[in-house]
């Protein structure tokens, strides 16, 4: 069986990959450039494959193992495969490959940029797989009492496809325990309340690529999707998510567990267009995902 390319680059990334091992990277949050340089592996599962509020008519479950390598003035590199476990074939949904920068303008203020390469197979069933790359910038003030934190990011979709700019505000706030099961160990509990707001091409380009090739090529399915498509190209809140981030760890392990409850808002309104299209129309999803890291 011939491999893609992509799929091949990947592999063999995490193939080298076990045999070393990493420093810890954030997507939404900085890392502090003290940390001394390595590598860290990370396997994750996502109960739902969910993006600004967003899901498949079909729950999508993703596995993702990640292997990553931090240098100590806070560049860093990331690279991960999505795997999907209920598929019968074509596991592999896709990956990404990540290159970023952490850093701290002071105590209390730090902030990060990067830009993530997306590969989505042709079968992938999630909604955010007609992205093709992210260029991601944010910045967080710890003031010991409230984290606020902006993300802004623009999205570069496949072609045919218009980008996207997305706008993340957060409060969260850290409850720190020491000791718990050892002297070395740590729990960390973040509750987070977050808003999206944003563009939403993207889920033109996954109604283009998955949803419409199911749709009978006729005059009327035309005219729902282009009364649909119109909607897409507006700057709208898109959600706002309420997040329980616990991570515990103890020397080189890190395990990390997260729910998620979004309220999607400014969703399509046609119940004609969602039946035609076979879409999901739910105003809220509970997600989760688990992770466990190793350093090194």
């Amino acid at each position: 069986m011939m491999i893609k390319p992509y799929k091949g680059l990947l592999l063999c990334l995490f193939s080298c990959g076990s045999f070393i091992a990493v420093a810890q990277t954030k997507t939404n949050q900085s890392e502090s450039t003290d940390e001394k340089p390595g590598f860290e592996i990370k396997l994750n599962y996502l109960s739902n494959s969910v993006f600004m509020g967003r899901a498949d008519s079909i729950q999508t479950s993703v596995i993702t193992p990640q292997l990553n390598y931090a240098f100590s003035n806070g560049i860093y590199l990331s690279g991960s495969l999505y795997v999907v476990p209920n598929r019968k074939k074509s596991k592999i949904d896709g990956g990404d490959i990540t290159l970023g920068y952490d850093f701290d303008l002071t105590d209390k203020l730090s902030g990060g940029l990067s830009f993530t390469k997306f590969f989505y197979s042709s079968n992938s069933t999630q909604v955010s797989s007609s992205q093709s790359s992210t260029v991601s910038s944010n910045l967080s003030y710890d003031n010991d009492f409230i984290i606020p934190a902006l993300t802004a990011d623009y999205n570069f979709n496949k072609q045919g496809v218009t980008g996207d700019i997305f706008l993340n505000i957060g409060l969260s706030h850290n409850f720190d325990f020491d000791g718990i099961f050892g002297k070395d160990d740590g729990l960390t509990l973040s509750p987070t309340i977050e808003a999206n707001t944003g563009t939403q091409n993207f889920y033109n380009g996954y109604v283009a690529y998955r949803k419409r090739k199911n749709v009978q090529n006729s005059a009327a399915a035309t005219a729902l999707l282009q009364t649909y498509q119109s909607e897409l190209s507006q700057y709208k809140l898109l959600d706002y998510e309420f997040s329980m981030p616990v991570e515990y760890s103890t020397g080189n392990i890190t395990f990390n567990i997260c729910a998620t409850y979004a309220l999607a808002q400014n969703q399509f309104k046609s119940a004609a267009v969602v039946k035609a299209l076979g879409l999901t129309s739910q105003s809220s999803v509970f997600y989760f995902d688990i992770g466990l890291a190793l350093k090194f």
